[in-house]
Order: structure tokens, then C-alpha cells, then sequence
């Protein structure tokens, strides 16, 4: 059973291991551990162009989000959902890297922007509305969102948006 302590190793790690991994292909990485509001690490190169860094970490194949609305607004018609707009980025050109930690050692991360996050997280969660005429089976008023790492897979070891992004 996850308690508040293994959640925060869990995330703690996986900021480390994000922070390892940016250090190893020649960037400087800084945590803030928790203490930025919109992303866990400043990555920099030589040049001192730089780049935020969100960092999601999971010991099982799936990263659970609190509420959709921070990616687009939602609406009731009763207790139908109604997505609306999506909403812009908090910070500019932020990136999103999910860690999947495994007790072997095989870890495994997925990196993208953080649009496309958005994008994948409304139309998974358009795609589970339209399967239940817009109303959530269990508590019609969750706004609960999740992203699996079947739909990360194609994000998977994807370290050059990083250096993309890097101004």
C-alpha cells in the first residue's frame, strides 16, 4: 500500500534519477525538489540557455493526475461532462518527463512537451466521456485524469526535445 512517505521516495527519485540522466547527456540540472510550483528541475547547457523540467515518477505503468482542469476547462450539463478549451502552458517551453521505476534496475522514461500531454490527457479523457454519454460511472463530479505508459510509449527515451527546447 503507497502511504505519503513512499510517494514522496518515489517522486524524490525520480527527480534525482531526471536530474542524473540531464547531468550524464552533458546539461547542468537543478532540482528544486517540490518547491517550484510548475516544474521540478532547471536543465542548462554550456551556453546557458536553459529549460524547465516537470518530472513525474511511478512505480506502476500509470501516473495519476488530481484534475483535468488544469489542462482544459470542463463544464456540467447536469452530470454530463463538457470539455471545453484547452488551456495554454503555466510556464514556457516546459517539458514533461515521466519516470517508471522498476526494483531491477530497467527504469524507463517517456519526455514531451507539455501540450502534447495535454492534447493525449483530453483526448484519453474525451475518448472514457464519449464511452459513458459524458457521465463518469463511478462519481459523475470526478475530474480525475490519468495517462498510462501504453500512450507514453511512443514518447519513450525521447531526450532531444530537451535539447530542442533549450533557449
Amino acid at each position: 500500500m503507497a502511504t505519503g512517505r513512499s510517494n514522496k521516495l518515489v517522486g524524490q527519485t525520480g527527480e534525482y534519477m531526471i536530474a542524473a540522466e540531464l547531468s550524464r547527456r552533458g546539461l547542468i540540472a537543478t532540482t528544486f525538489t517540490g518547491n517550484v510550483p510548475h516544474y521540478d528541475i532547471i536543465a542548462s547547457d554550456e551556453a546557458g540557455r536553459h529549460v524547465s523540467v516537470q518530472v513525474k515518477a511511478s512505480r506502476v505503468p500509470s501516473w495519476q493526475f488530481g484534475n483535468i482542469t488544469q489542462y482544459c476547462d470542463i463544464t456540467f450539463d447536469g452530470k454530463r461532462q463538457v470539455v471545453g478549451d484547452r488551456k495554454p502552458c503555466p510556464v514556457r517551453r516546459l517539458i514533461m518527463t515521466f519516470v517508471r521505476i522498476e526494483d531491477d534496475g530497467n527504469d524507463r522514461f517517456y519526455i514531451l512537451p507539455w501540450e502534447r500531454l495535454r492534447d493525449l490527457l483530453i483526448d484519453h479523457y474525451q475518448a472514457f466521456l464519449s464511452r459513458h454519454n459524458g457521465v463518469r460511472p463511478k462519481n459523475w463530479e470526478s475530474l480525475h485524469c490519468a495517462i498510462s505508459e501504453k500512450i507514453l510509449n511512443p514518447c519513450r527515451d525521447k531526450w532531444n526535445i530537451i535539447e530542442k527546447n533549450l533557449r
